[in-house]
C-alpha cells in the first residue's frame, strides 16, 4: 500500500500512544496512574458547563460565521487588550475546533515545498508534523537543560535562511515548562523583520505562568501570528476550542481555508468560551494555584528520587526529568515504567533529539495520584538498582 509523500512524513505521537497503551490496561482491571497527558484532572469551572447547557437549550447548535461567533472574538480581543495591553481587532480573530486545526491551516498558508520553520529543539511532538504535512522543512535550534533550555535569539538569528518563513515560539514551553523573558521576545520579534520571517507564537499555556506574568508576542511585534485556547488554562480540553490571531493582510485567508475544510466551529462550544474569558477568571487563577502546589510536590518528588531537574519549570504542568544516568533510551524506558509499575509517562524522544534520555512527567493529575505515581516509580528504580 503506497500513500502520499506528506503522510509517510508524519510520526506517532508518542503521548497518545502511551495513553492509549494505559488505557487498554484499565480496562483489563489495572490501576494505572496518568502522567503522562497535560490534561487536567478537574472539570471546566460550573460557569462553562452552564453556558454550554444553556446554549444547546437556546438551539445554538446551528453554522456560525467561519471566523466564530462576533461575541466570542469580541471577549479573546478585550481578553488580549485587559491582560497584555495590546489591541486586536475582532476581524484579526479566526476560531478553531482547538489550536491544532489552526495550526495546520496556519502552515499550509505560510509554506511552499522546501520552505522552513525554525523550532527549538526540544519541541512540541506535533510541530515539525504540521510543518511536515505543508511540505516544509523544520530547522532546529537545540535548547539544554545545562542552560536552562533557553531558546536563544542569536541561536536562531544563525539558523535563518533565505527560506526561512516563520520562527515558532512556545512560551510558556511544553515539554520543558520554560518561560521566555521579555527580553528574549523582543529579540526574536527584532527577527520578523519587514520581508523577513514571521512569528507563530503558541501562548496555549498562558495563565499557567508561576512566576512572571505573561507575555503575548504582540506586544513586540505585529508580523506574528498567535494561537492560543481554552483547553489548558481553562481545564476544557475535550471541549476542543481554539483560536488564532493573525496580521489584518492575513486573516481573510485563514477565513477561506477554516470555510472549505471546516466550515465552522461548534456554536454551542464558543459560547462556553465567551463565559471562560467573561465570567471563570477567578477560577482560571484557582486553577493556576493548584497546579503551582502540584508543581512543587513534582519536582521535589523526582529530585527525591534521583532524577534530574535541573532547570525547574515555570509555566505550563510539565517536567522534563533527565533519565539518561539510567542508559536506557527513552521510549523503552517509558513502556517498561507503564508495564511494571503502571505509571504511564512520555519519553522524552517524542519532543526531539535533545530530549532523549528525558522523560516528560505531567503534574496535571492530583497530588493523591502524583504521589502514588513517585511512589511507584521509586519500586521501579529501586528494583532496577
Amino acid at each position: 500500500m503506497t500513500f502520499a509523500r506528506r503522510i509517510r512524513a508524519i510520526e506517532p505521537f508518542l503521548a497518545v500512544e502511551m495513553g492509549e497503551r494505559a488505557q487498554a490496561l484499565e480496562r483489563a482491571g489495572v490501576d494505572v496512574v496518568h502522567l503522562e497527558f497535560g490534561e487536567p484532572d478537574f472539570e471546566a469551572p460550573a460557569v462553562i458547563r452552564e453556558a454550554v447547557e444553556k446554549a444547546l437549550k437556546d438551539g445554538r447548535t446551528r453554522y456560525t460565521h467561519s471566523l466564530g461567533i462576533l461575541p466570542l472574538r469580541e471577549a479573546i480581543a478585550e481578553h488580549y487588550a485587559s491582560t497584555y495591553r495590546v489591541r486586536v481587532s475582532p476581524d484579526q480573530i479566526l476560531v478553531t475546533a482547538g489550536t491544532s486545526p489552526a495550526m495546520l491551516l496556519l502552515f499550509g498558508h505560510l509554506l511552499d515545498p522546501g520552505d522552513e520553520v525554525v523550532l527549538s529543539d526540544p519541541y512540541y511532538a506535533c510541530y515539525p508534523n504540521f510543518i511536515r504535512y505543508a511540505e516544509g522543512l523544520p530547522v532546529y535550534v537545540g535548547v539544554t537543560e545545562e542552560d536552562g533550555f533557553q531558546y536563544r535569539p542569536e541561536a536562531i538569528r544563525d539558523r535563518l535562511s533565505p527560506r526561512t518563513k516563520a520562527i515558532v515560539i512556545n512560551s510558556p514551553a511544553n515539554p520543558t515548562g520554560t518561560v521566555l523573558s521579555a527580553e528574549r521576545m523582543a529579540a526574536i520579534a527584532a527577527l520578523a523583520s519587514a520581508g523577513g520571517p514571521l512569528v507563530v507564537s503558541d501562548e496555549v499555556y498562558h495563565g499557567l505562568s508561576y512566576a512572571e506574568p505573561d507575555r503575548t508576542i504582540l506586544e513586540f511585534t505585529d508580523r506574528a501570528f498567535v494561537l492560543n485556547g481554552f483547553s489548558k488554562a481553562y481545564a476544557m480540553t475535550g471541549y476542543r476550542l481554539g483560536y488564532v490571531i493573525a496580521p489584518r493582510e492575513r486573516i481573510r485567508a485563514l477565513q477561506t481555508l477554516y470555510g472549505n475544510f471546516f466550515i465552522s466551529t461548534s456554536e454551542f462550544v464558543q459560547w462556553a468560551g465567551v463565559a471562560a474569558l467573561r465570567e471563570a477568571g477567578s477560577e482560571r487563577r484557582r486553577f493556576r494555584a493548584v497546579f503551582d502546589e502540584r508543581r512543587r510536590v513534582m519536582i521535589a518528588g523526582l529530585r527525591a528520587l534521583g532524577l534530574g531537574v535541573g532547570c525547574e519549570p515555570t509555566g505550563a504542568f510539565y517536567v522534563l526529568a533527565n533519565a539518561r544516568h539510567l542508559g536506557m533510551d527513552s521510549v523503552h524506558l517509558a513502556r517498561e515504567i507503564l508495564e511494571s509499575v503502571h505509571v504511564a509517562v512520555t519519553p522524552g524522544a517524542a519532543f526531539g533529539a535533545n530530549a532523549e534520555g528525558y522523560i516528560r512527567f505531567s503534574y496535571a493529575a492530583s497530588l493523591d495520584r502524583i504521589r502514588e505515581g513517585l511512589a511507584r516509580l521509586g519500586r521501579f528504580l529501586a528494583a532496577r538498582r
